[in-house]
């Protein structure tokens, strides 16, 4: 059976050459008699497995030295408790930014710990763009100020880094790590679920400026705190072990391919295909500012909802799957993350071009 090119926000598509390594190595992991599955965690076959993935992640992402880099379990929603339990070091609040569903899980949770400043939101504008530096209303004694980069359901992005002053700004890029080059040194912490730029679920890749580590709140639970992690390498309890090996084949896969400026070349030109057809054409549209667009979820309508399931349904036929859109948006969304190979979306542009001549 052929392969399809799959659009879902994820799980998301990982890279055929990643796959087909883990396929080759999955019964006897080079010589060890052994899958990664079945390794000991502090074994030195799968020891080594972690060192070398973090080494490319690093190097990826050129991260300082005084980061720490953090492999653990929870997904990025348990970051929402994490973050505050470690950030707020005796203060009473934090800033977030309100861009979408994402950021308002994070605020919801971050309110069991933590008075919230809401520095911007876009909710009135039903979260179709992001607010400027100049809107943002900076608490005076905030902790942290708290963002989500890219909005995986309202396919919304911030074109910029905020500039949060003197205190750590914390970042959720689950749906734009490694899609292209970033400032590292900008950010007190970034976190990130493995689904959809890095590898398959379970994984959820920390990094923290090692400053920012060891005075969490009273009652934090050990493996909620950063600095028990960092203190074992991540491996305070059995981590995710095939996960963290899968990661780490996608890390070396994108250094083979030249690296995060080589990504956000392919990226921005994947988007671009991908945009030009919904703007040059009246029958499609997205909500999304211009300046404020994904490059990495793009929702998109038709003229005449009642076309979505014909679309959908002619979608799959071409092997086009996932692309129907979040309930809370509807209509489509293409998740187009570094795995999506640009033939997918020169194909999903085909088939949007042939269904308006059908149905326009």
């Amino acid at each position: 059976m052929a392969r399809v090119f799959n659009f879902s926000a994820g799980p998301a598509m990982l890279p055929e050459a990643v796959l087909q390594q883990a396929k080759e190595e999955m019964l006897d992991w080079q010589g060890s008699g052994m899958s990664v599955m079945e390794m000991s965690h502090r074994g030195k076959e799968f020891m080594s497995i972690a060192a070398q993935a973090e080494a490319d992640l690093r190097e990826l992402m050129a991260i300082p030295t005084n980061y720490k880099v953090l492999f653990l379990q929870g997904g990025a929603s348990s970051q929402f408790a994490m973050v505050p339990m470690n950030l707020l070091r005796g203060k009473s609040g934090a800033d977030y930014i309100n861009t979408g569903a994402w950021s308002k899980k994070a605020i919801a949770e971050a309110k069991r710990y933590c008075k919230v400043n809401v520095a911007a939101t876009t909710e009135a504008s039903k979260f179709s763009t992001t607010p400027t530096q100049a809107e943002l209303e900076l608490g005076a004694d905030a902790a942290y100020l708290h963002y989500t980069p890219n909005e995986t359901i309202g396919g919304v992005e911030f074109p910029y880094i905020p500039e949060a002053g003197d205190v750590p700004l914390v970042a959720d890029m689950s749906s734009t790590i490694l899609s292209r080059p970033v400032d590292v040194s900008k950010f007190g912490v970034i976190y990130a679920g493995a689904q959809k730029n890095i590898g398959p679920a379970g994984l959820t890749v920390v990094i923290v400026r090692e400053d920012l580590v060891g005075q969490t709140i009273a009652g934090t639970p050990t493996m909620f705190n950063y600095a028990a992690h960092v203190e074992s390498d991540s491996m305070y309890n059995t981590p995710p072990t095939y996960t963290w090996y899968l990661a780490g084949l996608a890390f070396a896969h994108l250094k083979n391919k030249g690296g995060l400026a080589s990504m956000a070349e392919i990226n921005q030109r994947k988007a671009a295909k991908l945009y030009a057809a919904i703007d040059d054409s009246d029958f499609y549209a997205n909500p999304v500012t211009t300046e404020s667009r994904s490059w990495m979820n793009v929702p998109f309508t038709l003229a005449n909802a009642e076309l979505d399931a014909v679309f959908l349904k002619e979608a799959s036929e071409l092997g086009l799957m996932t692309l129907k859109g979040h309930r809370s948006v509807g209509g489509m969304r293409a998740s187009i993350y570094n795995a999506m190979p640009e033939a997918g979306v020169d194909a999903l542009v085909e088939l949007m071009a042939d269904f308006e001549k059908r149905h326009g």
